[in-house]
């Protein structure tokens, strides 16, 4: 197939550019590097840096002609998204829908997007959180995800490429950004292997479903051809709090000493785990690398560039 991947420079999206390379897909990356970095791009994909309400869109998608585009170019930060909603609702609602509307005129056949199981539901009525849910987020970055979700179905509704939608737990892994918009793994694994102590927002007991990079992978390439019946979760589907994170990466890297705790932040959940049912049912597809494992390979990743 060929493939159109945006944000194919961050974290996810250059993770899912490998793997779509690897099976023989022809595949373009769009990008504008505002997080993401040109060395994680697959040197066999070709690069279009762009933010993706540039109109020099157009220019890639004639170029490339892509049958699927995988989207994942996003403004993820959601303290950003607090503190100027108007960018958020830009990015992550106008951008997709400009993006769905290069689709329709080039005829691309299905549409793969990242969507959010950590901020769309808000504090949870019940745990694990299904994708029949209550749709409460805290954040104008769950709702802005959750309009622009909204968007693909109105699109396909209206004769647009199909859809599949999912929506993710707390990604973490090898190439995160221990800056911005990064998940306490990145952020505790940099800091302990650079002698530093590690800051906890409230007590730390705040529980999260942390699903490594590779398991995210492997559902973006079941979803290249799976008929989903709508948005999809996925994740471990196992709650962690993150003090547990902090112990565990304490003892991988062999840090030792308390973390340093300040306020909570605003905008945030409680407590969330995903039930990924439908994604076994519709997708054949479970997390595999258990949590120590996918803890362990970060840490090396963070070591390796340390």
């Amino acid at each position: 197939m060929r493939i159109l991947v945006t944000g194919g420079a961050g974290f996810i999206g250059s993770h899912i550019a490998d793997a779509y390379v690897a099976l023989g897909h022809e595949v373009a990356v769009v990008d504008d590097l505002s997080s993401g970095a040109r060395e994680n791009i697959n040197p066999a994909a070709a690069f279009h840096h762009l933010d993706i309400l540039d109109p020099r869109l157009e220019e890639a998608f004639a170029a490339h002609r892509p049958q699927v585009v995988n989207h994942h170019a996003a403004q993820i930060d959601v303290r950003k998204a607090i503190a100027d909603p108007a960018r958020d609702i830009a990015v992550n609602i106008l951008g997709t829908v400009r993006l769905l509307e290069r689709c329709v005129a080039h005829r691309v056949e299905r549409v793969i997007f990242a969507s959010t199981g950590g901020a769309i539901y808000g504090e949870p009525e019940y745990l694990p959180a299904d994708e029949n849910h209550p749709i409460r987020p805290l954040s104008p970055y769950g709702l802005d995800k959750f309009v622009a979700e909204h968007y693909l179905r109105i699109f396909h509704e209206q004769g647009g490429p199909s859809c599949a939608i999912l929506r993710y737990a707390n990604v973490y892994g090898p190439r995160q950004d221990s800056h911005g918009e990064a998940g306490v793994v990145a952020i505790f694994a940099d800091a302990m292997l650079r002698g530093e102590t590690p800051t906890i927002f409230g007590s730390g007991e705040q529980t999260r479903d942390f699903v490594y990079v590779g398991d995210v992978v492997r559902a973006n390439v079941l979803a290249l051809e799976a008929d989903l019946p709508g948005p999809v979760n996925i994740g471990a589907g196992e709650p962690a709090s993150v003090n547990e994170i902090y112990r565990s990466l304490a003892q991988v890297i062999g840090f030792s000493g308390p973390a340093h705790h300040a306020p909570e932040r605003p905008g945030e959940v409680r407590d969330i785990h995903l039930d990924c049912g439908l994604a076994r049912r519709c997708l054949g597809w479970s997390a595999q690398v258990t949590l120590e494992e996918g803890l362990a390979r970060t840490a090396e990743h963070f070591r390796a560039r340390t």
